[in-house]
């Protein structure tokens, strides 16, 4: 019998922790295919930019439907990169002005940035889809912590929560800027220039993003995690002698 439980038990548990794969699912799903995609069919398979656009607006598509139909919900992240899709359709007919199209590039980095800023606003920080897999790593102790932090249901809870919805904050910010700098350097500097500038923009504003939140949220969010899950563990033992120092009484 005991070792039935014990078997039980240990497959309990692998049920309830979600692996790395099942953190990193949605991020996949939603933002590494569409891109991956876009690159694939648009210098793999030699498409043009609209076409390439259009087939892989075709999973955020499928996902945001999904959300709607089966959750009454719309999914944030599909949601998200298939309004980027569609400006950059719209954007594609742009043509002409070689500053134009440096310009028209930023309009993607603005798109994200204001989708993510509103998503702060409505209190469901899209961010935090990327950032949690590296805070849980699919255990399960961190992912009841997590979930406890969030329900405001222990100390801490509320500041835990703020320095989530920083996270978001920051790459809202930062891409804003990136969009707003790359914009500015469109009509002022040299065009052979630019071409090479704006990719050296979009680096450092993501460095500058990583380094900001991660001493703003990540790393105090993983110290919180971990003291939670610290301070189930002792409740748990108290709660085990409990019984022990009773029955010896």
């Amino acid at each position: 019998m005991t070792k039935n439980t014990g078997i039980q038990g240990r497959s309990d548990d692998r049920k309830q922790s979600p692996s790395v794969l099942d953190n990193f699912r949605p991020l996949l799903l939603d933002v590494a295919v569409p891109l991956g995609s876009y690159y694939l069919f648009k210098d793999g398979f030699g498409m043009s930019t609209f076409a390439a656009l259009a087939w892989s607006s075709v999973v955020p598509a499928v996902r945001t439907l999904w959300g709607l139909a089966r959750e009454r919900k719309v999914n944030g992240l599909a949601g998200l990169i298939l309004v980027v899709n569609v400006v950059s359709l719209l954007l594609s007919f742009v043509s002409g002005d070689p500053r134009l199209m440096l310009a028209k590039d930023s309009g993607i980095s603005s798109t994200v940035a204001i989708g993510i800023l509103v998503s702060v606003r409505l209190g469901k920080p899209m961010m935090t889809a990327g950032m949690k897999p590296f805070l849980v790593k699919g255990d399960a102790a961190k992912e009841a912590a997590w979930e406890r932090l969030m329900s405001g249901a222990v100390a801490g809870s509320t500041d835990f929560r703020r320095k989530e919805r920083a996270f978001s904050v920051v790459w809202g910010l930062a891409l804003l800027a990136e969009c707003l700098v790359r914009v500015v350097g469109a009509y002022t500097i040299p065009v052979d220039t630019m071409v090479w500038l704006g990719t050296v923009i979009m680096v450092g504003a993501i460095g500058i993003a990583i380094v900001i939140s991660g001493g703003l949220a990540v790393g105090p969010m993983e110290g919180m995690l971990a003291a939670e899950v610290e301070a189930e563990v002792e409740a748990e033992d108290s709660t085990a002698e409990a019984p022990v120092a009773a029955v010896a009484a």
